[in-house]
Formats: C-alpha cells, sequence, structure tokens
C-alpha cells in the first residue's frame, strides 16, 4: 500500500517503493477554483526539493507546484493538457501531476502525514 504525505504547500505525494506521484490537494483546488491550464515539468529532469516544477492556472489565480523531494521527472499526467478539470474532480487521484523517482528518500521524513496535515490546515484557519 502506498505511503501519502502532505506538504506546507497543500501538495500530496504517494509513494510507492522509491517512486512518487504528486498533485494539489483538495483544500488547494477548492482555494484556486475551476483550473483552466496545468504546466508540467519537464520528464526526466532532475528537480531539487523546493524547485518550482509545474504551474496550476485558474480563472482567478495561478499557483505553483513545487518538488516535494529531490527526484527525477519520470511522467507527467498529460491528460491535464486537455482537462485541466480532473483537478478539482478528483485532486488526489486521476489529478495527479507528475511522478518522480525519488532520489533521496530521507527528505519525506519533513513532510506531514494526514494528521499532521489535518491539524496544519485546523491551525492555518
Amino acid at each position: 500500500m502506498a505511503e501519502l504525505f502532505y506538504t506546507q504547500e497543500h501538495q500530496w505525494i504517494s509513494i510507492e517503493n522509491t517512486v512518487g506521484t504528486v498533485g494539489i490537494t483538495d483544500f488547494a483546488q477548492k482555494q484556486l477554483g475551476d483550473l483552466v491550464f496545468v504546466e508540467c515539468p519537464e520528464v526526466q529532469k532532475l528537480y531539487y526539493k523546493n524547485e518550482e516544477v509545474a504551474v496550476v492556472e485558474s480563472s482567478k489565480a495561478a499557483s505553483e507546484v513545487y518538488m516535494p523531494v529531490d527526484g527525477i521527472i519520470l511522467e507527467i499526467n498529460l491528460i491535464l493538457e486537455a482537462k485541466p478539470s480532473l483537478i478539482n474532480s478528483d485532486p488526489e487521484g486521476k489529478g495527479w501531476i507528475f511522478r518522480t523517482k525519488i532520489s533521496n528518500i530521507t527528505d519525506l521524513r519533513q513532510l506531514m502525514d494526514l494528521k499532521n496535515y489535518k491539524s496544519f490546515l485546523e491551525e492555518s484557519n
């Protein structure tokens, strides 16, 4: 079963072995509103933790997506090019943005589990 972690930038990463699938949380997509465009990262490129790798845009705002861990982009969700609203309808499932081969698994220690992310959301409000 995949392990799920969250960032303070309202992103999630689901881990299976050393591959992470990354997207934005339900909270983030609600804040942005209806998404109209997704700019995905470059495949086979190495990105470092906290580096900007993608952009999601709605009619009211654009938001950067940051790399939650060091890693090489393995795959992007090509469906988002034609249907960015998939992130609105299924942000933590079919609306994933990219998959990465994690370079440094210890980066996960700095991320939150679901319980801590929920506490973070409560404290932010």
